[in-house]
């Protein structure tokens, strides 16, 4: 009788808390879902979240529908009749201080699908170790989860309080969610296509009509050039899928069950519908008209090839974009910035112009090849295009690299005695530009001077032929840029043998839209961060300057999201690395807009490198963020 009256009561306050805006308790799963709402942040997908605020004062705990109200300030000033301005209660509710708080405020997260519950503050809130726990406690006791409710340790300051052992409660970080995740939002939107599977490997002989939604069993090295694409790897935030995704404005989803998911299966070879969002995804059997592929207008490209010797990129050519390519030129006004600026760019930096590319694929045993493709006599043969490319890319090797040439590079770079190792890398005239970064396209080589085997003339040799790429060709096509006139030019400087952090970095927040900041993906030593291998996880994190409490310390509020596999999952950089970095992107993208004449100023991607035992900060590429 007792089970049943207590039964009858759960079901009861069940009922009546679905129509309220806040509870005091939590009983079951079903009043949790009615009252969850948006995650802090979208830098996770499949989270729920309810926001929480206890008043200290009066010691009464709320859970409120925070799909309704989206902010703990909203929730008090509309609810529990707080008077003061927004900048007050944040100074207040935000400090290290337990004297003049007011409200302890948080969140209640669930990772959909599982039995993993996390209680998260801000990353702005510094609050006491005592008053976390003392929270966290209440939580504890308020909702059906109990025992399954971890605390996350989501920032540099709450994770160094736990090394401490300053924690008495159960604490994780970034992994613990990031290794539970099946589904991740690449890039949104909605499409209606014809749902079709594929093995990576088909795609080296088949190629997907522009009317299917595909299925692929890894991450491609070409994206096809479909209405949408489901992969079954999570991707890193700014791998080149993701950045390739955007450029594309097509819906692009990971979701690691794609081929097993019962629903998705009985879904293949029919005409869907499917939508993607951060936090989830639907997908349907529709009626709705596939949508005609827009024609895009032909993209002449500007190449001058006129202008011969070394470009020294110290010196700012005001058309350099025209002969060297803008990979070459943004690094010119990059090296113009760090005149006095804290951090470095590439030394020995130089440019080979358009002008020997080009007379080296108009050798007779090379332009015919490049002629008969662009002609196209086969354009519907996948099959066909890719050979023909492989026989263009070895006929540019096997053509004699101009002798001038190297003659040039060596005495330019054999005049100094610090480097032996030079990085030879792609500036075409079809990369790095607005609307088309053409990110992963093409390809660095090294080159060692005087050495027979990695010489100067096979680097170049390398980057030349990745014009004629599968993926840089296909790319192309699709964005209907003008094949007769790609030119590339060569980007030299030194290598970085002694590098031990590589990464990259959007200057916004690419998981808050409301806050500004930088958003960081960066991996130990050399390894990639835009095309890792199998298996690895980098380091990412956004990072941005509320400076809620007026002090102007340059203090950062660091957002963690994963950290590296490859570093036992510890920070690869320490708080004063990534203020610098911070400032250091900020102010590249200040410069940068103002040397591409932007006046809506853009986010800029720029990569970066941590080099040497004094750590220094190298940054050696940046161009326009295409979002």
């Amino acid at each position: 009788m007792k089970k049943l009256i207590l039964l009858l009561f759960v079901t009861f306050y069940s009922i009546a808390a679905l129509g309220q805006n806040y509870v005091a308790t939590i009983p079951t799963y079903e009043v949790y879902k009615s009252l969850k709402g948006k995650p802090l942040s979208d830098k996770f997908s499949n989270i729920e979240s309810v926001k929480i605020v206890y008043d200290i004062k009066n010691e009464k705990l709320y859970y409120f529908n925070s799909s309704l109200i989206s902010h703990h300030f909203q929730f008090v000033t509309e609810y529990l009749g707080y008077d003061k301005e927004l900048e007050q209660f944040n100074s207040a509710n935000y400090s290290n201080k337990e004297a003049g708080r007011e409200y302890l405020l948080g969140n209640l997260n669930h990772v959909k699908g599982t039995d993993k519950w996390i209680f998260e503050l801000a990353v702005s809130d510094h609050m006491p170790v005592y008053f976390i726990e003392k929270f966290f406690k209440l939580i504890q006791q308020t909702t059906f989860i109990n025992q399954s409710l971890k605390f996350y340790l989501n920032d540099r300051e709450k994770v160094d309080f736990y090394n401490q052992g300053q924690f008495k409660i159960p604490c994780i970080t970034s992994e613990y969610i990031f290794n539970e995740l099946q589904y991740q939002e690449v890039a949104n939107g909605n499409c209606v296509g014809f749902l079709k599977k594929y093995k990576i490997e088909d795609l080296n002989t088949v190629k997907p009509k522009d009317n299917e939604i595909v299925i692929l069993d890894g991450t491609p090295e070409i994206l096809p050039n479909v209405k949408g694409i489901i992969v079954t790897e999570l991707q890193t935030p700014l791998s080149h899928l993701v950045i390739l995704g955007k450029n594309r404005k097509i819906p692009i989803m990971a979701y690691t069950l794609a081929i097993t998911d019962p629903k998705i299966k009985s879904l293949l070879n029919k005409k869907v519908e499917l939508k993607i969002a951060v936090d989830t995804f639907f997908i349907e059997e529709t009626n709705k008209k596939i949508k005609d592929n827009s024609s895009l207008k032909k993209r002449i490209l500007v190449a001058d090839t006129t202008v011969t010797g070394i470009v020294d990129l110290s010196k700012i050519n005001k058309k350099g974009v025209e002969f060297i390519g803008s990979k070459a030129q943004n690094l010119s006004y990059l090296i113009a910035i760090a005149k006095d600026s804290t951090f470095k760019v590439p030394e020995n930096a130089y440019a080979i112009p358009f002008y020997y590319y080009n007379r080296h694929i108009h050798d007779k045993s090379v332009m015919p090849l490049i002629t008969e493709l662009l002609n196209n006599p086969h354009k519907d043969s996948v099959q066909w295009v890719n050979i023909q490319l492989e026989k263009i890319r070895k006929a540019i090797k096997k053509e004699t690299v101009d002798p001038n040439l190297i003659a040039l590079l060596n005495q330019k770079l054999g005049t100094q005695k610090k480097f032996k190792n030079f990085r030879f890398r792609s500036s075409t005239n079809a990369e790095d530009i607005e609307g088309f970064n053409g990110a992963g396209l093409y390809e660095s080589k090294t080159g060692i001077l005087g050495d027979s085997i990695k010489s100067f003339e096979k680097a170049i040799k390398q980057v030349w032929t990745s014009v004629w790429n599968e993926s840089s060709y296909w790319e192309r096509e699709i964005f209907g840029i003008d094949q007769k006139n790609i030119a590339m030019g060569v980007l030299v400087h030194r290598s970085f043998p002694d590098e031990l952090a590589n990464g990259v970095v959007i200057t916004k927040n690419l998981f808050r839209k409301d806050f500004s900041g930088i958003t960081v993906n960066i991996q130990k030593g050399e390894n990639s961060v835009v095309k890792p291998n199998k298996g690895e996880v980098c380091e990412q994190f956004t990072a941005y300057d509320l400076d809620l409490f007026g002090t102007k310390n340059n203090n950062l509020d660091v957002d963690y999201i994963s950290n590296s596999s490859l570093n036992e999952n510890k920070p690869l950089l320490t708080t004063t690395e990534i203020n610098n970095l911070y400032h250091t992107s900020k102010k590249i993208e200040t410069k940068m807009n103002q040397y591409w004449n932007k006046f809506n100023k853009k986010p800029v991607d720029l990569e970066f490198k941590i080099v040497g035992k004094k750590r220094e900060l190298y940054v050696k590429q940046v161009r326009v963020f295409n979002d």
